[in-house]
């Protein structure tokens, strides 16, 4: 699985300007927790479009993004965390064990 990693502010804007789905994984590379649903949902991303944007945040090194897309999209910050964000709003949101590849499929529909 290939992951854009999220590493500027101003790629919020980006994925909230862009047409259609995008995903943002935030990860915290301290929590065994956090990497099992990680490497879990990556095992599972062939459920999805190939063409959906996949981004992946490290918290740990960019918490101020992270308290941002806690902002711009009005959802409380987890971690781990998935968000569908399409346009610029978060219509999916989904963290620890609820992560999952077939569910976000789901939310695509």
């Amino acid at each position: 699985m290939e992951w854009i990693k999220l590493n500027d502010l101003k790629q919020l804007e980006e994925i909230g300007q862009q047409e259609g789905y995008s995903l943002i994984f935030k990860h915290s590379t301290r929590c065994p927790v956090s990497s099992m649903a990680k490497r879990q949902f990556e095992m599972e991303r062939d459920l999805l479009p190939a063409d959906l944007p996949c981004y992946f945040l490290d918290l740990i090194a960019h918490r101020d993004i992270s308290n941002a897309v806690a902002q711009k999209w009005d959802v409380q910050h987890e971690s781990p965390q998935l968000l569908l964000i399409y346009g610029n709003k978060c219509v999916y949101n989904e963290s620890h064990s609820g992560i999952d590849a077939q569910e976000t499929r789901k939310q695509l529909q």
